[in-house]
């Protein structure tokens, strides 16, 4: 059985969403946000549009996923798994939102861009290009995630802050000499624990970067590794 049918097509070539049955915590006659038409939104598992939000074009809802607020979700954007879109967050091009990811506030998420797994975007944050984001990484304020940036594990990135290229943000423990780091690497740096290194010094040979670090030759041998490892990620 059918959990919704379209209301009268309005002015915006958009129907509002009514409920046919209960499920969730929707309730048999409650009235949903807008799509175009049924490809916009699954008649099968808990998906649904609430309140103002819109989706339309090929972008498809599914899952367990939430669209609500004055959200929007278009073009050829995927929506799915318990993820939740809110506030007046936009969602477009071949974006995915996925896993238990959360877009809101008046963060936009396009082209390319994937955002997965805890990650939140929020404030008037973007993701765009190819960039991904992932694990329990937030990005919030004015950032920009561009390119084929990655940002995962507990990443933050906030205020005006700009990741693009090939950057990888991650923080997330890695054992280095039998024990645990925290590992972040952006487009020109790489820190690991309290250590703060330029890509180009763990470019050079091992005894020039140990000379700038103060480090010993094994030491900075390791550190290169993990980061090759994590570049390939």
């Amino acid at each position: 059985m059918k959990k919704y049918k379209l209301g009268k097509r309005e002015g915006n070539d958009l129907c509002r969403v009514i409920a046919l049955r209960d499920f969730a915590d929707v309730k048999k006659g409650d009235i949903g946000g807008r799509i175009q038409n049924e490809k916009n939104l699954s008649q099968e598992g808990n998906a649904w549009i609430y309140g103002n939000a819109r989706v339309s074009g090929n972008a498809w809802i599914y899952g367990d996923a939430w669209v609500y607020g004055n959200a929007r979700v278009s073009g050829d954007a995927w929506i799915y798994g318990d993820a939740r879109v809110s506030g007046d967050a936009w969602i477009y091009g071949d974006a995915q939102v996925y896993g238990n990811a959360r877009v809101s506030g008046d963060a936009w998420v396009y082209g390319n861009a994937r955002v997965s797994g805890n990650a939140w975007i929020y404030g008037d944050a973007q993701v765009y290009g190819n960039a991904q984001v992932s694990g329990d990484a937030r990005v919030s304020g004015d950032a920009r995630v561009s390119g084929n940036a990655r940002v995962s594990g507990d990443a933050r990135v906030s205020g005006n802050a700009r990741v693009s290229g090939d950057a990888r943000v991650t923080k997330f423990l890695v054992n280095v000499i039998m024990k645990p780091f925290p590992i972040t690497i952006t487009d020109n740096h790489v820190q690991i624990g309290c250590e703060l290194l330029r890509k180009d010094h763990l470019a050079q040979d091992g005894l020039t970067a140990a000379k700038k670090y103060n480090l010993d030759k094994k030491t900075v041998a390791k550190y290169r590794a993990i980061v090759k490892v994590l570049m390939m990620t």
